[in-house]
């Protein structure tokens, strides 16, 4: 241990030598802590032996030396790749749900497309590039390589936020990992390989349990990590065995997916929300295929990539905990997966866009509106309190869709909430703002324990009504959303209404009379090759 006594400098020392014994008392009172990696702590250093050179302290450096022994890989990536090579999903629950999710989030991109800050984005980075035998992006003309192709599709996918969703201690867009699963799949189609859409359906099952696995008990949010971590790890999982990669180099190719330097969540809150958190899963999809590509020619892992001692991930990036599981893995994600039917809204808001749809007929009923309205209170989960509660100007499009206060306004103001609610354009009336101010959220502690009950996993938010009158409207109290699983008889008719909506502004009715015929013919569609699919959505 340091000696905390203080040592005079010898006067025929350089002024830089003084300032680095300077350092080692300051080292010794804990201004830098006991764990910093920037300070090697041997037994003893007095000031003088910090100026032998080269060989201070060799005997006691050495014993403190390093093991190069490259231990088993972390049990959490072996788990993984199991799963990805050898479990059988016989679920036919997941198989049908998978469907329509498939089918779904299609339909986000190619609504997505219609939006030019998210089509500006798209194509190749080399105007004019087309790629032989490459990835085709649904809603355009692109072929490119699977590495940009990943990102093209995941970005249209994501930038509407009105994909799937899955909330548990973590959050996240399972369906986001569609945009890596698709880009290779539709790409080695091309090459000749016998992919078919049930492969896809597959992976997809996967994906979406390897992500919603590890989101279940693992809050990434609270050391400000974002969730695409687990889009790029469960992205890279599946593309793996996609490729042909064994089970020892999909743990390489997962570990370099841990390794890979993790997006923060600065982009999704506030004062900084922006147009990056509807592109980061693109981003991950890519560099997850990138990783796999490269582990296939030759690139090794990393075995403790998660537990090494310092250097890890648990110890750089999770406080130093290891992760958690509550059962697993098999089809449990996928089968309870959350769908964004009515809405483009953060899913925490979902329920209390839909009682705000209530109120405003009840308004109206009434035969008032927003202009009568006094104060409105919201009871919300701690979720929602902590990530989609804002207060204040919003910027953009991204501020929007992510603050309750707007998506509970905008509907009482306009009995709508669409994609174009967001837009600076319908921002911009006055009453907005004016109502945004008259709310207040509450977090509910019973939302709060419901929300992360594994029976349950409600998404609850409630609205009580002030007028100026002083009349109190009955309180309108929404605990599952319709894209719940609860709620799935009634939504799924309603989520195919979506899908027809979306595919109608970019084909002809007669496509798309063809589109919907064969993807509403289960049994034909999970047997279609995956480049028939693609070719279904790309433009001439």
């Amino acid at each position: 241990m340091l000696s905390t006594a203080k040592t005079a400098l010898p006067r025929s020392l350089p002024s830089r030598s003084k300032a680095a014994v300077s350092r080692i008392h300051t080292a010794s009172r804990g201004i830098l802590s006991r764990e910093s990696p920037l300070i090697h702590r041997p037994s003893f250093v007095s000031p003088a032996s910090a100026f032998r050179g080269p060989l201070l302290n060799t005997r006691s450096m050495s014993s403190h030396a390093e093991s190069a022994v490259r231990p088993e890989p972390d049990q959490v990536l072996q788990d993984i790749a199991d799963y990805v090579h050898t479990y059988k999903v016989d679920s036919e629950l997941a198989f049908e749900t998978a469907r329509l999710c498939l089918i779904d989030t299609i339909g986000c991109g190619l609504e997505g497309l219609r939006f030019e800050a998210c089509a500006r984005l798209l194509g190749p980075v080399v105007e004019g590039t087309v790629v032989p035998n490459g990835t085709k992006v649904p809603g355009t003309n692109y072929q490119l390589d699977p590495i940009r192709g990943a990102f093209n599709i995941g970005t249209q996918i994501r930038w509407l936020d009105f994909n799937d969703c899955f909330l548990a201690a973590e959050w996240g867009h399972p369906s986001d990992n569609l945009g890596a699963i698709l880009a290779v799949a539709d790409h080695l189609a091309r090459q000749g390989q016998p992919l078919t859409v049930r492969d896809i359906l597959e992976a997809m099952i996967k994906a979406h349990e390897i992500q919603g696995q590890l989101a279940l008990l693992n809050s990434f949010n609270r050391v400000g990590l974002d969730h695409v971590v687990l889009v790029k790890v469960a992205s890279t999982a599946v593309v793996s065995k996609l490729i042909g990669l064994d089970r020892a180099q999909t743990i390489d190719a997962i570990s370099q997916a841990w390794a890979d330097g993790q997006s923060l969540r600065t982009y999704r809150h506030a004062p900084n929300t922006g147009s990056r958190k509807s592109w980061a899963a693109g981003d991950a999809c890519s560099r997850a295929v990138n990783i796999a590509y490269l582990v296939k020619k030759g690139e090794k892992g990393m075995p403790s990539v998660l537990s090494a001692k310092t250097w890890g991930f648990y110890d750089v990036l999770f406080k130093g905990r290891p992760f958690e599981f509550q059962m697993p893995y098999g089809s449990y994600i996928m089968e309870n997966v959350l769908f964004k039917i009515s809405y483009p809204a953060e899913f925490h808001a979902q329920t209390a866009v839909e009682a705000a749809h209530i109120i405003y007929a009840k308004l109206k009923s009434l035969g008032k509106s927003s202009d009568d309205i006094k104060s409105i209170r919201i009871r919300t989960q701690e979720a929602a309190m902590r990530i989609i509660n804002k207060k204040g100007p919003l910027d953009n499009f991204a501020d929007r869709d992510h603050d309750i206060n707007y998506m509970v306004a905008y509907p009482l103001i306009f009995g709508e909430l669409t994609s174009e609610s967001y837009t600076d354009a319908s921002a911009a009336d006055p009453r907005i703002d004016a109502l945004r101010a008259k709310i207040t959220c509450v977090e509910e502690k019973a939302y709060s324990v419901d929300y992360h009950e594994p029976s349950k996993r409600s998404i609850s938010n409630a609205l009580t009504v002030e007028l100026n009158d002083g009349t109190v409207l009955d309180e309108i109290e929404v605990e599952y959303p319709v894209g719940h699983k609860r709620r799935r008889a009634e939504g799924t008719p309603l989520l195919l209404a979506k899908f027809e909506k979306h595919i109608a502004p970019h084909f002809d009715q007669a496509h798309q009379k063809k589109i919907l015929s064969i993807v509403n013919d289960s049994a034909a569609f999970s047997k279609l090759p995956v480049d028939q699919f693609t070719d279904l959505f790309v433009k001439a």
